[in-house]
């Protein structure tokens, strides 16, 4: 396998990841953020928690789906992440206001 044909599969791999992302976003509410990782829950809990004067967060997410293009499955149960990074969490807004662009040449 050419440098090329690996580029081009992780492209193809990141284009279907983005299209399914489009189409489940609707199934969600809140989206998060860590160092690591992109997700999709229903059911967010963080806690601030601290050890030997350091603070860290624990994050456990309920109904989620995992941003990852190497991941065979996508949707997880229950996700828990212990970090000393930055966590976002956003509260998806419920409206046909605001959609994600489709892309040019997608079926409608």
């Amino acid at each position: 396998m050419s440098a090329e044909d690996l580029e081009n599969y992780e492209t193809e791999m990141e284009l279907q990841l983005y299209r399914e992302y489009r189409d489940v976003v609707g199934l969600f509410s809140y989206v998060v953020e860590t160092e690591r990782r992109f997700y999709l829950a229903n059911k967010v809990d963080l806690q601030a928690r601290s050890a030997d004067g350091e603070v860290y967060f624990d994050l456990n997410l309920q109904d989620a789906w995992v941003w990852d293009v190497y991941r065979s499955a996508r949707f997880v149960k229950h996700v828990r992440v212990i970090t000393f990074k930055d966590v976002n969490v956003e509260e998806l807004v419920k409206n046909d206001e605001l959609e994600v662009p489709k892309s040019p040449g997608d079926p409608l």
